[in-house]
């Protein structure tokens, strides 16, 4: 009943575009109700960005933006009341659509040519629907990767990598190890408790938990295998904080403190911290390029914007993700937040930040080397339990609880399950 409603309410409404824009039909039309709604959570420096933005929008279109700023941890909570309400917000920000895959619209209806594959390739096939609707745009990019103590790596006369060789994964190791012990520090490495992060690992020696097309389990067992043995050595041996894994259990805990109390010379987090460093770190730091074992690149992350069904301004809607997502106010975004663009033509002439331009950099090229299978491995609506059973499976490993290869077993069959309940 709520979809009959919402498209007969959709027809109702295709008047809906702001002057001077063209609609479905290509006339130019009005908006019934000049107010759009925008359900919206922060990351932090986004936020001033994306008010200054939609300031920008309400001055050009004459359609009034009312942004609905909640948190990020009872969002999903919220959108379902509201969509079960009959109250959907006209456009949102998500960082998982797959809960309201089936209340979404097409965008495409409104703004094909505007957003239709502009987007990063790894992620079509997450925002795209079964007859090729267009779901979701995504808006920002993340990108996994580690910071280091420049200053400690100075005083131990270890060089960085270059931007265009990285490290492989034994000469991380090695170096982080030759600087730990001239500076006496606690540690070597540091690494979020995230399954999120550690799957940075696994696609560097070249596996992932789904396949490229997201459709079957892709975690080949044996270079898992490896990937969770080096872990658990690193752990095992000091020269990562084990104890802060074994704290945790299997909720999120980021190594950031470790990190800032210099206690650790190189640090596996990603581009989010380079905002937050540049406030709190108290000493000379650097991104540096992604280690490679079989293959190179990082983990990637990011945001979504969409729209509803439910919507009464769908074609309004559509425009605001359009502007919000062109290639001028995607950069600016980028600038002003330090984000990653998720256009291909951004990604590929790069992007010119004001603040840590170097850093930044560093990250947006590791895109480019981050293989097919990341995307749709952290695209993949079975992505969350696969993730939070390998952070599971890998404390039980520094406990000592089971083995290597009885954790890729188990994070194995998680993903088999987490996918087959999606489906």
């Amino acid at each position: 009943m709520r979809r009959i409603l919402a498209s007969c309410l959709a027809t109702l409404s295709l008047a809906a575009c702001a002057p001077g824009t063209t609609g479905a039909g290509g006339g130019e039309q009005q908006v019934d109700d000049k107010t759009l709604t925008y359900l919206y959570f922060t990351d932090g420096p986004d936020e001033q960005a994306t008010r200054s933005l939609i300031a920008d929008y309400e001055k050009k279109s004459g359609v009034k933006v009312d942004l609905q700023v909640v948190p990020f941890d009872n969002l999903e909570q919220r959108l379902q009341a509201r969509l079960s309400g009959g109250n959907a917000p006209d456009v949102a920000r998500l960082a998982d659509i797959a809960p309201f895959r089936g209340d979404l619209l097409d965008l495409n209806k409104f703004q094909k040519a505007a957003l239709d594959g502009q987007f990063v390739d790894g992620a079509k096939s997450y925002i795209t629907g079964a007859n090729g609707e267009l779901l979701a745009v995504p808006s920002d990019l993340t990108m996994n990767g580690p910071l280091v103590n420049v200053d400690q790596f100075k005083k131990a006369g270890v060089a960085l990598p270059d931007v265009t060789k990285p490290w492989k994964w034994d000469e991380m190791v090695a170096a982080a190890q030759k600087v730990q012990k001239a500076n006496n520090t606690q540690y070597a490495l540091a690494m979020d408790v995230s399954g999120h992060r550690f799957s940075t690992m696994l696609s560097q020696f070249g596996t992932a938990f789904f396949t490229a097309d997201g459709t079957a389990v892709g975690l080949d067992q044996q270079k898992a295998t490896a990937a969770v043995k080096r872990f658990a050595d690193l752990n095992a041996s000091g020269a990562m904080p084990a104890d802060l894994w074994l704290q945790a259990g299997t909720k999120y805990k980021a190594a950031n403190e470790i990190f800032l109390a210099q206690q650790t010379p190189v640090y596996i987090s990603g581009n989010w911290q380079v905002s937050a460093f540049s406030k709190d770190a108290t000493f000379t730091w650097a991104a540096a390029p992604n280690p490679c074992q079989e293959t190179c690149g990082g983990f990637p992350g990011g945001k979504f914007m969409v729209s509803f069904e439910q919507s009464k301004r769908q074609q309004a809607a559509a425009d605001f993700i359009a502007y919000m997502n062109s290639k001028e106010s995607q950069e600016r975004l980028a600038k002003e937040a330090n984000f990653l663009p998720t256009r291909k033509d951004l990604i590929s002439s790069g992007v010119d930040y004001p603040q840590r331009d170097a850093d930044m950099k560093v990250f947006l090229a590791d895109v480019s080397r981050t293989p097919p299978t990341a995307f749709a491995s952290t695209y993949s609506p079975a992505f969350a339990a696969s993730a939070k059973a390998a952070v599971d499976e890998l404390s039980k490993v520094l406990a000592e609880q089971e083995t290597p290869e009885q954790a890729v077993e188990a994070i194995r069959a998680a993903a088999e399950k987490a996918l087959k309940d999606t489906k």
